[in-house]
């Protein structure tokens, strides 16, 4: 089975929508953003050690090493959408996701402190806020990460 692409401009036009106003963001941006930045980071970090998932919208397997074919694998991380888009734009820290609760992460390779944020996600995200005139994503410079 071929997996679901988002298309790609519809993903970016609905990461920017969230990052213009993440309080207000429905089901209809959360979506495409959360589909299209996983789909980013399974490109970027090929692999099936780690299944990353945002319920309800998504999971992909990412991460080099093991892979699983059947039930549960030996690694995975699962937070929501506000989070998960806030950690790939570099607006939260891992380290700060995970002390707050707001991330579960379990097995080796499940920490992702090292490939968050993604560099794409994050300057979509900063046009947004900025061309908004907004201070959204000015904690992202010190989010954690590239």
């Amino acid at each position: 089975m071929t997996p679901r692409r988002t298309d790609p401009a519809e993903g970016d036009a609905a990461l920017a929508a969230w990052a213009t106003d993440p309080d207000a963001a429905r089901r209809g941006v959360l979506a495409p953003a959360v589909r299209r930045t996983l789909e980013l980071f399974a490109e970027e970090f090929p692999g099936g050690a780690v299944e990353l998932r945002v319920p309800p919208f998504a999971a992909v397997q990412a991460i080099a090493g093991t892979r699983h074919t059947r039930g549960t694998p030996p690694a995975v991380v699962e937070t929501d959408a506000r989070t998960w888009l806030e950690l790939v734009t570099g607006a939260l820290s891992w380290a700060d996701a995970c002390a707050a609760g707001r991330v579960s992460a379990s097995g080796e390779r499940s920490d992702l402190s090292e490939q968050l944020p993604l560099p794409g996600p994050r300057r979509i995200a900063r046009r947004a806020a900025d061309a908004a005139g907004d201070g959204a994503m000015d904690g992202a410079a010190s989010g954690g990460g590239a």
